[in-house]
């Protein structure tokens, strides 16, 4: 069993059952944006956790091994993004990417943000004219040294 195919079982029972991220994530013990990610294909669960999650989705015995397999990180093609909302996220970084860069490294110096050592937390806000999604990010500075 692939990882792919562990992720295909994992919605399919998530739907089944009408269980939200947030259920799942609670069930794992770590917040809703990082158990998302680990049950979508991209972070790697505890043998606890994966046992966790299988009996909560009737996962079969070889998921529940997959789930504890670092997986190869990137869910995404190498191309544009079709989808329309991960699309904005893609459009954001042509947009923004070079702001975020110029504002990150004159406020740190040279380096990166982490995604290693990152939190993320995404919630509604209201407003009068349209919902607003809002996404909070955190991220470690990473200097580049020299040698």
């Amino acid at each position: 069993m692939t990882r792919d195919e562990v992720t295909q079982l994992i919605l399919q029972a998530k739907l089944r059952e009408n269980l939200s991220w947030q259920d799942l994530a609670s069930a794992i013990g770590h917040s809703k944006e990082w158990s998302t990610a680990a049950l979508l294909g991209q972070m790697t669960l505890t043998k606890e956790q994966a046992e966790k999650v299988g009996a909560l989705l009737n996962l079969p015995e070889e998921a529940i091994l997959q789930l504890q397999v670092v997986p190869y990180k990137g869910s995404l093609p190498s191309g544009v993004p079709t989808d329309p909302l991960i699309y904005r996220f893609y459009e954001l970084i042509q947009v923004y990417g070079t702001t975020f860069k110029a504002l990150i490294h004159e406020e740190f110096g040279d380096g990166i943000m982490s995604a290693i050592d990152f939190s993320m937390d995404l919630s509604r806000e209201a407003d009068p004219k349209g919902d607003r999604v809002k996404i909070v990010m955190s991220g470690k500075f990473l200097p580049y040294k020299t040698y």
